[in-house]
Formats: C-alpha cells, sequence, structure tokens
C-alpha cells in the first residue's frame, strides 16, 4: 500500500522511495550518541551533514528515552532542542521532528520550526499532546511501548507479540483521529527496544510485513540497539553492520521510514534494497 504524507511545505512520497530520519540527540546520555552533540552549534552541524548525506527528515531529541534513562523537565528539554531547531530550520529544507512526549516541547518546537512529531507514548503520556498536533496539522509517529523507559526493561513479557503491539497501536490510531489528528497524518512505530526482549525484537523485525493491515507507514529503528550488540558481541559504536543488516530487512518487509545515526550507510542499504525490490537505480 502506498503512502503520500502531504503537509504544510512538505511531501513525503512513501511509496516513490523509504525515507531516512536522521537521529540527532541533544542529551548528554542517550544510549548512542550521548553528549556528542550537547552544544547547539555542534548539534546544528550535525544535522547539516545528515542532510547533506541524504536524510529525508532530522529528529530532534532532548530527553534520552534509553532504558532506566532519568526523567528531566520540560524547561531543560527545551533549552537544548528549540535552539537547535531554530538553526536548522533555517538551514534546511527538510522537515524537522520533534522526539518528545511533553506537549509543553513539542508546541515550542514547532513554533521553533518543527514540522513533525515523535511520541514514543503514543500521545498517553501528555492529555495536551493530541490537541496540539491535531491544531498543528502535522504528522505523527505513535510508538509502542511497554511500561516507562525507566522499567520497561524490567522482564518484559506478552502472551502474543505481535497482536498485542497491533492492537494497541489500533487503538492508538483511533484515539489520535478522535482528537482531531488526520488519519493520513499518522505514522506507527512498534518500538523495537522499548518494552521488548532481544528475541521480541527479532520477532518483529521477521513479521513486519504484519504491520500493513494498521493501513499507515511504518517506522522501523533499529539504530545501535543493544539487540544487535548482543548478537554480534559488539559496543555500541561498532554496530553499523548489523543495523544495515536490520534496516535491508524491514525495508524488504514493509518499512517506509528508517530512523537511523548513521545516515549515508542508511541511505546506500536503502538505494541497494529498492533497486533489487522494485528495479529503479
Amino acid at each position: 500500500m502506498g503512502f503520500l504524507l502531504s503537509w504544510s511545505d512538505y511531501v513525503l512520497d512513501l511509496d516513490l522511495k523509504t525515507c531516512i530520519m536522521g537521529v540527532l540527540n541533544v542529551t548528554p546520555d542517550s544510549f548512542s550518541d550521548g553528549g556528542q552533540y550537547l552544544e547547539t552549534h555542534t548539534a546544528i552541524e550535525r544535522g547539516i551533514t545528515m542532510a547533506g548525506e541524504g536524510a529525508d527528515i532530522i529528529d530532534v531529541g532532548g530527553e534520552s528515552t534509553r532504558p532506566y534513562s532519568r526523567k528531566i523537565t520540560a524547561k531543560e528539554e527545551l533549552d537544548r532542542v528549540v535552539p537547535v531547531i531554530e538553526g536548522l530550520r533555517e538551514e534546511l529544507a527538510i522537515p524537522i521532528s520533534i522526539d518528545t512526549c511533553k506537549a509543553e516541547v513539542a508546541r515550542e518546537a514547532l513554533r521553533a520550526g518543527a514540522s513533525m512529531i515523535n511520541d514514543i507514548s503514543a500521545l498517553r503520556f501528555d492529555p495536551d499532546m493530541a490537541s496540539i498536533a491535531a491544531e498543528a496539522e502535522v504528522p505523527v509517529i505513535l510508538m509502542h511501548m511497554k511500561g516507562m523507559p525507566e522499567t520497561m526493561q524490567q522482564n518484559p513479557t506478552y502472551g502474543d507479540l505481535i497482536p498485542e503491539i497491533l492492537d494497541f497501536l489500533e487503538d492508538a490510531i483511533e484515539r489520535s483521529v478522535s482528537a482531531g489528528i488526520k488519519r493520513d497524518l499518522i505514522i506507527v512505530d512498534p518500538g523495537i527496544g522499548f518494552g521488548k526482549t532481544f528475541d521480541h525484537n527479532l520477532k518483529i523485525i521477521k513479521a513486519l510485513s504484519r504491520f500493513a493491515a494498521l493501513e499507515r507507514p511504518v517506522l522501523l529503528g533499529t539504530s545501535n540497539k543493544a539487540f544487535i550488540g548482543h548478537i554480534l558481541g559488539k559496543e555500541v559504536y561498532e554496530r553499523d553492520t548489523g543495523t544495515m543488516a536490520t534496516i535491508a530487512y524491514g525495508v524488504i518487509n514493509g518499512a517506509h521510514i528508517i530512523r537511523v545515526h548513521h545516515v549515508r550507510k542508511a541511505v546506500e542499504t536503502v538505494r541497494m534494497i529498492e533497486a533489487i525490490r522494485r528495479g529503479r537505480v
């Protein structure tokens, strides 16, 4: 099923190509790149670099959501992300996404130039988030997570993994539509690493084609995650090869958007998979 995301000044034709979302963590403690882009000018430079490497979206986050991470205030988060979004907006023509669960942060990020909302809580943690997204008429990414970031990896269990995630996301879609968010602007994310064991992550990637039943674009975020390190025996900075393998399998199985730290390699991986699958060069 083809999808065309059209809003404001942007169009993403997800039937024409798999889109690459570059991860830009303006945090001291994110699992993969915490501290590398905490300074505003460094973060802006990194975003510009990722766009030059072929990113279709830059996803800016100011609060780590790795397992057992600590919460921060909205002010702390805003102080980190708003100057970066403002700087990127002046330099880039591609969409900027704000990765947050806080309505206040989303609202100010949109004012600063962001044009998408990536909410790992699927709009559950802040009751005002849905109305902000609906009023702004921007794409919203709804992610499945079992538990909270500080507790999600404490023995996550499921009766039937894929149906439970599908049910959660279907409910999240309906809640969003009821709140006034356009169905055509909703993206779903099965939440690799968020309340899942290593085996759960593998099963989700293998069964990703089943998420087509939701009739919404699917985002896959496997980049550098612990299950890759566990399988390959690699530290977080050594997981590029494993990440690209998961991306290739994900694209073959129906991923429409790939969220990744190392954009250039992901762009090349996706281009090869699409050339094989679609016959396009």
